[in-house]
């Protein structure tokens, strides 16, 4: 693990949160749960059948896990309840009638979706946080986020942000050791207003998973001016957008990638600019451009990618790939129980 990882792990540990993983089913995530219990930088409930999670693990050692069966859980009933409440009035556009006709309905439907069921203990406040999606579709891990949690006051969006963690040893252009980049997986097309709002949460965790000040680069093809599209009136928009409602966030817009990043080129391109050159959380202008980038960083760079992580729930959710590795999940437990501290 890198150093920016153990430091996310170490704050982790103080926090003491409680983090649902709902896929029990899955041998990945029940290595990660009993790797987080032997380390306790989070207690850890586990969705699923007791006995078949222990058969189809028989090397792994879950004590400390709290393992729970929604067949049989006492709060069942009560979380039923809140999906139901949440939903009253709601209707299914394929059949026009009601989603939850009553409670009952509610209840089987949490029981064929332990995402919504997590969702549940997390509306309940019985968990801290959530981490699915290693055998299921971003779309099963967002649909409770939204029906049930659903975006945190005065955030008009959800969206997600990657860390992009540098490769041991550091990079010479990484001063910080790593970059938030957003939004890397949700938000196909942002307006301005929307990209304001993705900057803002991106720029929390930076705060809270780096712990160093954000310093919020726009990108686009352009740097101040040097061409002329809507495109970069977008991105210009959405820095302006961002200075009113986080004037005491260091940012500048826009920002070729190279400028934002590099400061020779920086001080060239954008002289007197407080970011240029020295950037550590980049918003890309569509998610063509910041999925591509991240992928990239990845890839080519040999940094370590960390998400895409959900920003701006009421409360924290995470989606994992489903072709995380069981220290994806791991460290994804401990970025979740961090982001409990982001305040909206």
């Amino acid at each position: 693990m890198s150093k920016i990882v153990d430091g996310i792990i170490e704050r982790a540990a103080k926090l003491n949160k409680n983090i649902v993983l709902p896929e029990g089913e899955d041998q990945r995530v029940v290595k990660a749960a009993a790797e987080v219990a032997a380390k306790g930088f989070a207690k850890i409930t586990l969705l699923g059948n007791p006995a078949k999670i222990a058969q189809a693990n028989p090397d792994v050692n879950l004590n400390g896990v709290n393992v729970i069966d929604p067949e049989t859980y006492e709060k069942t009933d009560s979380y039923a309840e809140i999906l139901f409440n949440k939903r009253l009035g709601k209707i299914n556009k394929k059949t026009g009638l009601p989603e939850y006709a009553e409670v009952a309905d509610a209840k089987a439907a949490i029981l064929k979706d332990y995402a919504m069921y997590g969702a549940c203990m997390l509306s309940a406040g019985d968990v801290d946080g959530m981490v699915s999606g290693a055998c299921h579709s971003t779309a099963n891990t967002l649909r409770p986020g939204l029906q049930v949690i659903k975006a945190a006051p005065g955030m008009p969006l959800v969206s997600s942000c990657s860390l992009m963690i540098a490769p041991e040893g550091g990079h010479p252009l990484c001063e910080d050791g790593a970059y938030i980049y957003a939004d890397t997986g949700l938000e196909q097309n942002p307006d301005p207003e929307k990209l304001a709002y993705i900057a803002l949460a991106a720029a929390k965790h930076c705060e809270v998973l780096m712990g160093v000040k954000p310093r919020v680069a726009f990108i686009s093809h352009s740097t101040k001016g040097s061409a002329h599209h809507a495109d970069v009136e977008k991105v210009v928009a959405a820095f302006e957008k961002f200075k009113e409602i986080a004037p005491d966030v260091t940012a500048d817009g826009e920002l070729q990638f190279d400028s934002a990043i590099v400061p020779s080129v920086g001080q060239m391109k954008a002289p007197g600019s407080p970011v240029a050159g020295h950037a550590n959380v980049i918003v890309f202008p569509d998610l063509d451009c910041g999925n591509t980038c991240y992928k990239m960083t990845e890839r080519l760079g040999g940094f370590m990618a960390v998400g895409p992580l959900c920003q701006g729930f009421n409360k924290p959710i995470n989606d994992l790939s489903r072709g995380c590795k069981w220290e994806d999940i791991y460290v994804a437990v401990a970025v979740t129980a961090l982001q409990t501290q982001i305040k909206w």
